[in-house]
């Protein structure tokens, strides 16, 4: 095949490079088109009660072992994370966060990571092309549908991360546990390899982690 002109080519990359920094100006993210699905009533009332507003996500941490492997892991996972959260009380936060509503739907920490690292890079004002939100990419449809129909609230970190997390756990229940399949259908691409692929590379860079 014929390569194409310099020209050509080097007005190719211009659109390119100017494609991404206009999507980095506007803060898209390239996933999150999960797809809407009809659920019973049972279903329905099961996860609206599961994202219920709740108390501040104070970890709930019974021994001095369970208290001595959160500590590890928040400041083994906080170093990494300055990359994209620079502030440490905001990476702290997040953290905390991130660990309650992990282990409130039964989900690997790296795999929630992973998750975000892959759906938003860890921004908390991320829009995808779609019209996700926030750091788990959640879709505005799952607020009218389970919650009380604030789409902005889905900008807030807890509020994101409970959703989020509440949503994946349905996934992966609703595929009998097959991670592939769970993350596929959270993203909207069930099926395809390139989304699960994906989490699930950054899940093993998290995995170096304490999980």
């Amino acid at each position: 095949m014929p390569r194409p002109p310099r020209r050509q080519f080097l007005q190719g990359c211009a659109c390119a490079a100017l494609t991404v920094a206009c999507g980095a100006r506007l803060n898209l993210a390239w996933a999150g088109g999960q797809i809407e699905e009809p659920l019973t009533h049972a279903v329905r009332t099961a996860l609206s009660a599961a994202v219920a507003t709740a108390a501040p996500p104070q970890p709930v941490l019974a021994s001095s072992a369970e208290r001595q492997a959160y500590a590890l892991w928040l400041a083994q996972c906080s170093a990494p994370l300055t990359r994209w959260l620079p502030h440490a009380l905001e990476r702290q936060e997040f953290l905390q966060t991130l660990w309650y509503e992990a282990r409130r739907a039964g989900l690997s920490l790296s795999l929630v990571l992973g998750l975000i690292h892959t759906e938003s890079a860890f921004r908390k004002y991320a829009i995808s092309s779609a019209g996700a939100r926030g750091y788990m990419q959640v879709m505005p449809f799952w607020m009218r549908s389970i919650g009380d129909g604030d789409e902005s609230k889905l900008f807030h970190m807890q509020t994101n991360l409970r959703f989020g997390c509440v949503i994946l756990r349905y996934c992966l229940d609703r595929e009998q546990g097959d991670v592939f399949l769970g993350l596929g259908r959270y993203n909207g691409s069930r099926g395809q390899s390139a989304y699960p692929n994906a989490v699930m590379q950054f899940q093993r860079q998290w995995l170096k982690e304490v999980d």
